[in-house]
């Protein structure tokens, strides 16, 4: 082994933000990239006509990242002799991991897991989701591959793998990366409370005694606040089975009574499971039925707001009328995305965790304080989709990794390695292995 054939980690971004990591491994003339998101900072209100490359590295926004994005964006040409072989990876639907994705240059291959590659040009189809492609229509999404999962894709040197995972976005994974000497552990973003923590087990099991285990970190971002629950409107399930089966009660306890909800659109499974347990029948906004439609074939009772374009691959036998929700009070949970102001007062609204976020975005709490206007109660029941610290502290000890490093939190100092050492890296940073 020379000098040079040496494992190296560079950390462009997703240091100290929620969200954003770009994270390069490189051995010899082999390099991979993980994640292509970009950092979530609603108060520049930026649109996406705004976010041009100088604009999105001006911010910090996304890592600059060399030899991996397309030289039509950043007037850069890879050095393909300095690396001959390349890949990308992406953890996750949400867009701190995937929204610049199409900024990769067209001939590296971009892998993910199967139900992310399958979901990403659907919720793209309008383009209004993902960063544009140099050269293409904005509804265009570049080719994802879909990883096998817990199988090996080579990479000149280096090994990736795939492993599923559990997080809010459907689909999510973790990545494990072996190079001739080291191996490598990337959780993506991760909890044990949600519906699949076997999967999670099972990859932290893989992971056991990693060289380097890359862990996001932000259930300790806000150490003067240990939950959510602050927060007056918050009321905080443990998990996501208990949010589920507090929907339900809702609706066992109030028979007569208004009830409308919005979830993520990436937070598909909590969906499925509310429509699965639900003792009245959910009707979804019809985008969100056209977008289970068309990456899943499966099909849900729909509504159309006044005036909406009409999907073709909706059944028209599932389509209940707008008027018929507005005037319902035991029949119906449907899915409320606008016009919030013509809901029946003394209605229930469920707000779990769809947009707006949280009080981190402007737009948040005069959303919150329209309901009261309104005459309709406001509830917030939210379930996190990452892990607190003591599911951070869990999850490093299953791995008992010789290196932390912890990304994708505002207080990386506040997660601790009991197995060995922590590195806390700066932005543009590489670590020598």
């Amino acid at each position: 082994m020379t000098l040079k054939d040496k494992t190296t980690i560079t950390f462009y971004n997703g240091l100290t933000t929620i969200g954003g990591p770009m994270i390069e491994v490189a051995y010899n003339k082999s390099h991979i990239l993980f994640d292509l998101g970009e950092v979530y900072r609603p108060e520049l209100a930026l649109s996406l006509e705004d976010e041009d490359y100088d604009t999105l590295i001006k911010y910090q926004l996304i890592g600059d990242v060399p030899n991996f994005y397309d030289p039509k964006i950043t007037g850069k040409e890879i050095d393909h002799e300095k690396f001959e072989h390349a890949a990308a990876y992406i953890s996750h639907l949400h867009l701190d991991h995937s929204k610049a994705l199409n900024l990769l240059a067209p001939e590296i291959p971009l892998y993910a897991g199967p139900i992310t590659a399958h979901m990403l040009p659907a919720l793209n189809e309008k383009g209004d989701f993902l960063l544009p492609a140099a050269g293409h229509d904005k509804t265009y999404t570049r080719p994802i591959i879909p990883a096998k999962l817990r199988q090996q894709v080579q990479v000149g040197d280096i090994e990736m793998e795939v492993w599923e995972s559990d997080h809010d976005a459907y689909g999510a994974t973790g990545l494990i990366v072996r190079t001739p000497d080291k191996m490598i552990a990337y959780t993506g973003d991760i909890r044990l409370h949600g519906y699949h923590p076997d999967w999670v087990h099972e990859f932290l099991q893989a992971a056991n005694k990693a060289d380097v285990l890359i862990v996001e970190g932000t259930g300790v971002s806000w150490p003067e606040r240990q939950t959510e629950e602050n927060s007056e409107e918050f009321t905080g399930p443990k998990n996501e089975s208990e949010l589920t089966q507090e929907i339900v009660r809702l609706q066992v306890e109030n028979p007569k009574r208004q009830i409308t909800f919005n979830t993520y659109p990436t937070n598909v499974e909590r969906l499925l499971r509310i429509i699965s347990d639900s003792p009245r029948e959910v009707v979804l906004h019809a985008q969100r039925a056209h977008l289970l439609k068309s990456s899943f074939d499966q099909d849900y009772p729909y509504y159309y707001l006044p005036g909406e374009e009409r999907f073709v691959d909706l059944k028209p036998e599932l389509e209940v009328s707008y008027a018929d929700l507005l005037g319902d009070d035991h029949k119906y949970l449907w899915q409320a995305v606008a016009n919030y102001q013509d809901l029946q007062k003394g209605g229930l609204y469920i707000h779990s965790n769809a947009e707006p976020l949280g009080d981190f975005d402007p737009a948040y709490r005069p959303f919150v304080d329209n309901f009261a206007k309104y005459g309709v109660e406001y509830l917030a029941l939210r379930c996190s989709g990452h892990a607190d610290e003591e599911e951070l502290k869990q999850i490093i000890a299953e791995v008992q990794p010789a290196i932390l490093v912890p990304v994708h939190t505002l207080h990386p100092e506040l997660e601790e390695n009991p197995f060995g050492e922590r590195i806390l890296p700066e932005r543009g940073q590489t670590i020598t292995l």
